[in-house]
């Protein structure tokens, strides 16, 4: 494992302010070349606080400067009583610059991926497909890759209820991994995670960013023609870390942390649990730079689990707490 020099900067941040209407999680968020933010609410995971509020996504100009997350209007053929997004992924299609979503679901705590058009004018999302497979057994993330390829991170190794509840955690083995998907080709490409989470992928296309919350890392591989993946490196993060994100222009990357995980297991609002923010710079450096850019003991946000940074901004998403947006300037 490389190991990175790791500081605790806490200055960068200024100004944060709560986000209206984002009150039941914001687990995952992703943010468009134009500033617009895509925003993953309502996740209900086992073992972890939640709410009786339905799923839903909502997106947020971070041009605009009132700042307000609105609710994306949802297709009427469309389950919502059962839906329960938590990672999400966008893809453009160069082809006409139409947008997809995809979001990973889990209604009544199975797991498969809903495939979304996203339309500009009315800010509504159309429903264009369910994909479900047997390798997609236990999905956490996804990073798109087409208008229907992607990878996605199965957290667990085990798909049954107590093997992966009760067994999977005593036995703390590295088995979990990560599956490409096509129409015509599903694969596991990579294995030998502990909690593989967060997925995302290098401005030049030619990396996959695979964090693993229980082996406090992120690891770096190499994608192969046949997308496969090959592992280059991991890089020691010093938390339990949850999603990454991106920086398209400077390839940074931004990982929404657990500082605590007893404290988001045994939850307990008297003493509630922390989040942190990991900044990486010059990820494959012989030696990256991990930066802490924000810690919290709870009182503002509880369980960081995403930060996506846009145009001087940096919004934190939480499992299943508030979203805040801070400047980085």
């Amino acid at each position: 494992m490389a190991l990175a020099n790791r500081e605790v900067i806490q200055k960068n941040l200024h100004n944060c302010v709560t986000l209206k209407n984002l009150d039941y999680g914001s687990e995952d968020i992703t943010i468009l070349g134009n500033g617009l933010a895509f925003i993953s609410t309502g996740l209900k995971y086992p073992g972890l606080p939640s709410s009786d509020e339905m799923g839903r996504i909502f997106y947020l100009d971070l041009q605009d400067p009132r700042l307000k997350p609105m609710e994306f209007r949802m297709p009427r053929n469309f389950d919502l009583e059962s839906f329960n997004p938590h990672g999400i992924s966008v893809y453009t299609d160069p082809r006409d610059d139409s947008i997809y979503l995809f979001v990973v679901n889990h209604p009544h705590h199975q797991s498969q991926v809903e495939l979304f058009r996203f339309v500009e004018d009315d800010h509504s999302l159309i429903h264009l497909k369910t994909i479900k497979h047997e390798l997609l057994h236990s999905v956490n993330d996804i990073v798109a890759m087409g208008v229907d390829t992607f990878y996605a991170t199965n957290d667990h190794y085990f798909s049954h209820k107590i093997l992966k509840s009760m067994l999977e955690p005593l036995l703390a083995q590295p088995w979990a991994n990560v599956v490409y998907y096509s129409p015509t080709d599903v694969k596991v490409v990579s294995q030998g995670y502990y909690f593989p989470n967060g997925i995302n992928i290098s401005p030049d296309k030619r990396h996959i960013y695979v964090v693993d919350l229980l082996g406090h890392s992120l690891h770096v591989l190499e994608r192969k023609e046949n997308n496969s993946l090959a592992s280059v490196k991991s890089v020691a993060v010093g938390s339990l870390c949850d999603n990454v994100e991106v920086d398209p222009e400077t390839g940074d990357l931004w990982l929404g942390c657990h500082p605590n995980g007893w404290k988001l297991l045994m939850f307990d609002p008297k003493d509630p649990p922390g989040s942190e923010v990991i900044h990486i710079q010059n990820i494959h450096a012989d030696q990256p730079v991990v930066t802490q850019v924000y810690a919290d003991n709870g009182q503002v946000i509880m369980a960081s689990s995403v930060a996506a940074a846009y145009g001087g901004k940096l919004v934190i998403g939480s499992v299943f707490h508030k979203a805040v947006v801070c400047d980085l300037k």
